[in-house]
């Protein structure tokens, strides 16, 4: 797999350097800005940049205004980190265009879960065909195989692994796994999750294990 350049943009040093130092033990290439005039320079003189981790409160140019003028020209994905976890802040942030919104302090293992959920998302880091934890999935044949041997999911069930598989590490609502799986048309009980959840373990085996219960929120698909 092509090494993907992620742009960090923060005027603290000490967090540029904690969120590279994970970015890049998970393979990834990491280029650093200190301001928003530096990260507007630096995002267009380097074409190949995958994703942008964006601080808001800078100096010479806040979060937003990086957003803007990036936003004029690229769809690339965008998480922009900030101390404040006021919902017009975050409302803000959508509406420019912004993927996701972190509020400091933050996990940085869950930032780099997002970072990968991302680029699964927006088709930059994976293929039809990829493999976790001895589950391979084919999203082109709809096929699932455990350790070599084909298992049979219904096309829910398939959906289902799918999207945990993509989105490892990170603790799912149910409400959640509705909207992106069932689609956000899809009005029944959340309760529907819980019974695909235990066919999808039955048929996994082992790997079951791998699906945890969130209690009285929803689930995270995590490889021991």
């Amino acid at each position: 797999m092509e090494t993907l350049k992620v742009l960090v943009v923060d005027d603290e040093a000490r967090m540029r350097k904690l969120v590279k130092d994970f970015l890049m033990v998970k393979g990834f290439q990491v280029v650093e800005a200190e301001n928003g005039e530096q990260a507007v320079d630096l995002f267009f003189q380097q074409k190949d940049i995958a994703l942008i981790i964006l601080d808001v409160m800078m100096p010479k140019m806040d979060g937003w205004e990086v957003c803007k003028t990036i936003r004029q020209y690229s769809k690339v994905p965008i998480i922009m980190l900030t101390a404040r976890a006021e919902e017009r802040d975050e409302l803000q942030g959508f509406k420019l265009g912004v993927d996701e919104y972190i509020s400091k302090p933050f996990s940085p293992k869950i930032l780099v879960a997002r970072v990968e959920a991302i680029l699964r998302r927006t088709n930059t880091t994976v293929s039809d065909a990829f493999e976790v934890g001895g589950i391979s999935i084919d999203k082109a044949a709809h096929q699932v195989s455990i350790d070599g041997s084909n298992i049979d999911l219904s096309y829910k069930e398939f959906e289902l692994l799918t999207y945990f598989v993509e989105n490892q590490g990170l603790a799912l609502s149910r409400e959640k796994i509705l909207n992106n799986v069932w689609n956000y048309d899809y009005f029944g009980d959340a309760r529907t999750i819980d019974t695909h959840v235990k066919k999808l373990r039955s048929k996994m085996g082992e790997k079951g294990d791998y699906i945890k219960t969130i209690w009285g929120m929803g689930y995270k698909f995590e490889v021991s």
